[in-house]
């Protein structure tokens, strides 16, 4: 396994993670969840990320019955929720979600509890809050993290460019704490964002990533070239058990998903020459990236977990003519001139 540091911060995660948002708690029984997680732990994978929504707090619950029952020293691992989308952790909705004070206090405290443990290394701000000032934002983080001691640091997931350096801005002027991390949405088809939005993030603020869906929900592993019309059966999309799995699945077939899947088959022929399946393809070329520290990966079975570890020794037979090959499939990243420095 290679470790990288989390930004510019001292914290260090495997550069492969494990995410519990499809599967801990939901598609997977909990002998599954539990038989992964050691998996990734042998694979020296140190990195494990949830949320307060998933699977209506249940993620939570079961990777936390995990770290017990596997007796893991909380040291030796790096543990991530996020907050925002709560709701399930009360009656009414109204000041159960968002980025308020109130919701960032009272939602990371049930999330320790459904977690079992004292604190979490890393909480995620779970999408931006227009109608919180980011001024609260920012104390509201600072003060489960200096006052309580509930987390050790705080980052973003799915915040723009300029939401993320106001964030900075707002704790550089008041003396606080800045998000150190961003969790974007980031793979070969889904680029600009990461490579041409936040350019300036990382030198500026030493910001790092920890990318999910480095697969695009499967589709990169190479297992829909075959059915650019209709989800296989048996698939993820064709069971459509969860909410954005269905809206995936509703959009099956239109134009830009068949666009995707020519680019897929396309993507298979490199892995070939280069001698590694297509997913694995996927996931070393999520890690040639600098500024990614983690890539979350997720997992039904264990095996898959192996297969995914393999990626990192494939590294280096991605080389600048293969890099260069592959761009030209799924098309480059323009830089923005005014984002460079």
């Amino acid at each position: 396994m290679v470790y990288r540091r989390l930004g510019n911060s001292g914290l260090h995660v495997s550069a492969l993670g494990l995410g519990g948002w499809l599967t801990f708690g939901g598609q997977v029984e909990n002998d599954t969840a539990l038989a992964c997680m050691k998996q990734a732990y042998d694979c020296g994978i140190n990195f494990f990320d949830t949320a307060e929504s998933y699977a209506g707090g249940q993620s939570e619950m079961v990777m936390g019955q995990t770290i017990k029952t596997l007796k893991w020293n909380r040291n030796d691992i790096v543990i991530s929720t996020k907050l925002n989308w709560g709701g399930h952790n009360g009656e009414v909705l109204v000041n159960n979600h968002g980025l308020s004070r109130k919701h960032i206090i009272e939602g990371l405290r049930a999330s320790l509890k459904r977690l079992d443990l004292e604190y979490v290394d890393i909480v995620y701000a779970h999408r931006p809050d227009r109608l919180t000032p980011m001024e609260e934002v920012v104390r509201a983080f600072n003060h489960v993290i200096e006052i309580k001691g509930w987390a050790l640091y705080w980052g973003t997931s799915e915040w723009s460019a300029d939401e993320i350096a106001e964030a900075c801005g707002i704790a550089k002027q008041l003396g606080l704490i800045g998000p150190v991390v961003e969790q974007p949405f980031y793979n070969l088809l889904s680029r600009k964002k990461v490579e041409a939005e936040f350019q300036r993030l990382y030198s500026r603020l030493g910001l790092g990533l920890t990318t999910f869906s480095p697969l695009k929900f499967g589709l990169l592993s190479g297992k829909y070239n075959d059915s650019p019309e209709a989800p296989p059966l048996g698939s993820r999309f064709a069971k459509g058990d969860d909410k954005f799995v269905s809206y995936m699945r509703d959009n099956y077939g239109n134009k830009a998903w068949r666009d995707d899947v020519d680019k897929c088959r396309k993507l298979k022929v490199v892995a070939d020459k280069v001698g590694i399946p297509q997913s694995e393809l996927a996931l070393a070329w999520c890690l040639k990236n600098p500024n990614v520290s983690s890539v979350i990966t997720g997992a039904s079975r264990p095996e898959q977990i192996v297969e995914n570890v393999k990626a990192l020794k494939s590294l280096d037979k991605l080389t600048p003519e293969i890099m260069a090959e592959i761009d030209g499939i799924v098309g480059g990243v323009e830089l923005d001139p005014a984002r460079q420095d």
